[in-house]
């Protein structure tokens, strides 16, 4: 027999534990090497746990939602029992064997069907159901918080309800823990509120120019780059530009020393079926455009299949969050510390406007600037928007240096 240990990867000097979401095997299941045996969330990322080696799980040492520190044993498998996967999964005593796993890590709703979110897999547990009940409305299928409500509201399985937790009528809720994610970006925008002297500056800008050039060059643009031209990298390049003339928006507080960075690392808030996230992107005035649009790409899919990891979070001196794209008009962004500044931008509408005496239509985006007063003062921070106006409604100025 030769037994090789599962153990939880090393997670970042900032991370100190995380959580185990769902195991996607269990005891008795064979599996392959590399073979994904579960997901470990942490407040910044979701960390896949691979399995060393091809065999059979003997036992699982941490059950579903427990709470876990890096290097820690959570699973054991067998590598020399392969073979004999097929006879001990069905088996029923060897299986139900290793108690290593405790009753709350093997409910119905863990054991068939498809994946199911944590909040979705209680719930089913609760209430004597399986996910091979519900139709999942997430992504492969995977069974939501809502399928799993809507299931035990429609009763789909309402002879395996003697007594069910969540109310039934037309007044139903629910109480679930926050993920560490949810969490820890509770815990930092309050953070950010309390240490910060968060004052807000807005402009408008308008972005003909910029839509001119974009639909100009867009076609030819991705076969060349192989990537769509969008707006973001104009504003990323705007908000650089920015930057360069007024260093304070790019500095951070540490104690009593203003750091000023002579680099320009900027993050862009993206949304994630786990929440908000912020990758950073690294050196950007060393990037052009198609550099930006890759990486923005990159970042979304990253962020979508929960891929992006922990050097991808960490950093950054400037942020920019795009409320635009759910349709907001304007609002004011909370500062990610330790950044001093953030650009938030909105839909681009057309309105009203003068022009040399004239009311004309123009595609309109307002721009807020959220600033920390403690060691920006109010010139830097609207000089600063300004300088990210004119570059936007003048892209030449972005080539010229102006």
């Amino acid at each position: 027999m030769a037994i090789f240990e599962v153990k939880v990867p090393q997670l970042s000097e900032s991370v100190a534990e995380a959580t185990l979401l769902q195991w996607k095997k269990k005891v008795g299941d064979a599996v392959g090497q590399d073979e994904i045996l579960i997901e470990i969330e942490t407040d910044k990322v979701v960390l896949e746990v691979p399995s060393p080696s091809a065999g059979v799980i003997t036992e699982i040492v941490v059950a579903d939602g427990g709470t876990v520190v890096a290097e820690q044993l959570i699973a054991k498998i067998d590598s020399t029992a392969v073979a004999a996967a097929a006879p001990a999964a069905a088996a029923p005593a060897p299986v139900a064997a290793p108690a290593a796993a405790p009753a709350k890590a093997t409910p119905a709703a863990k054991s068939s069907g498809a994946a199911a979110a944590p909040s979705a897999a209680k719930i089913l547990a609760e209430n004597n159901m399986t996910t091979a009940q519900v139709a999942g409305s997430g992504r492969d299928g995977r069974v939501t918080k809502g399928d799993a409500l809507n299931a035990v509201a429609g009763g789909a399985s309402s002879s395996a309800l003697p007594s069910a937790p969540i109310p039934l009528g037309n007044r139903p809720e629910e109480r679930v823990p926050m993920s560490r994610l949810r969490a820890r970006i509770a815990e930092r925008l309050l953070e950010s509120q309390a240490n910060n002297a968060i004052l807000t500056t807005f402009n408008e800008v308008n972005m003909a120019p910029v839509i001119a050039m974009r639909n100009k060059y867009k076609d030819q643009f991705e076969k060349v780059h192989g990537v769509k031209l969008g707006f973001m990298s104009f504003f990323v390049k705007a908000a650089t530009h920015a930057l360069k003339k007024f260093p304070l928006l790019n500095a951070s507080v540490d104690g009593n020393d203003i750091v000023y960075h002579g680099y320009f690392d900027i993050g862009i808030a993206v949304s994630s079926p786990r929440g908000l996230v912020v990758p950073i992107l690294r050196d950007v005035d060393q990037m052009n455009l198609a550099d930006i649009e890759k990486k923005i790409a990159e970042f979304g899919v990253k962020a979508r299949e929960g891929k992006l990891s922990l050097e991808d979070l960490t950093g950054g001196t400037f942020s920019i969050s795009n409320g635009g794209v759910f349709g907001s008009m304007l609002s004011t962004p909370i500062i990610n510390p330790p950044q001093s500044a953030i650009l938030g931008i909105h839909a681009t509408k057309e309105r009203a406007v003068v022009e040399n005496g004239q009311i004309v239509i123009r595609p309109i985006n307002y721009l807020a600037l959220s600033y920390d007063h403690r060691i920006i003062d109010g010139r830097e921070a609207v000089l600063g928007l300004v300088a990210m106006k004119d570059a936007l409604e003048d892209p030449s100025r972005l080539l010229l240096d102006l």
